[in-house]
């Protein structure tokens, strides 16, 4: 499996495209925020604009663990422990933590990605995808989460855009 190099992550169509050396290699769907697009701390918004992949948590965890602080909890998300925590924010499996690259715009002061600790991160499979529900971060599939995890090497582009992935690039799937 070829490695990404760059990820597009459209808040418009809802979908993380991958790419390397420029051909559309991968198409997944997300939810973003559901408060929408936003930089600043507290929002609950997805921050747009140039990323990075700072860091990768969870390999060889299993499907489904659920990562607190960053950090496995031991638990395996069930349906039983969604009934337990009703009002927990799952983040599940694997986590992609995103730095920004555009001081004043995602990165430093207020508008930190890195210190608002945004993730691309798997959510119960209950959850939609398609639909901007998150509290700021991307939440993907367990399944496609484990798909990505290993094609995205730290230093991996993000773009975080609310256009749509030009049509140019969706032609190939």
């Amino acid at each position: 499996m070829r490695a990404l190099d760059f990820l597009h992550l459209s808040l418009a169509d809802q979908y993380l495209y991958g790419f390397a050396d420029g051909q559309l290699l991968l198409r997944l769907p997300v939810s973003t925020a559901r408060n929408g697009p936003g930089e600043l701390n507290g929002s609950g918004c997805t921050p747009r604009g140039l990323h990075r992949v700072r860091a990768k948590i969870g390999e060889g965890l299993p499907v489904g663990a659920v990562l607190r602080g960053r950090r496995w909890t031991g638990e395996v998300w069930s349906p039983a422990l969604a009934a337990q925590f009703p009002d927990r924010d799952w983040i599940l499996t694997r986590i992609i933590w995103l730095s920004g690259c555009e001081p004043g715009r995602n990165r430093l002061g207020e508008v930190d990605t890195f210190r608002r600790y945004i993730y691309l991160h798997g959510t119960p499979d209950t959850e939609p995808m398609g639909v901007p529900r998150s509290h700021g971060c991307v939440r993907l599939r367990n399944a496609d989460l484990l798909a990505l995890f290993p094609r995205v090497p730290v230093q991996c582009a993000v773009l975080i855009d609310e256009a749509a992935c030009p049509v140019w690039a969706t032609a190939s799937l």
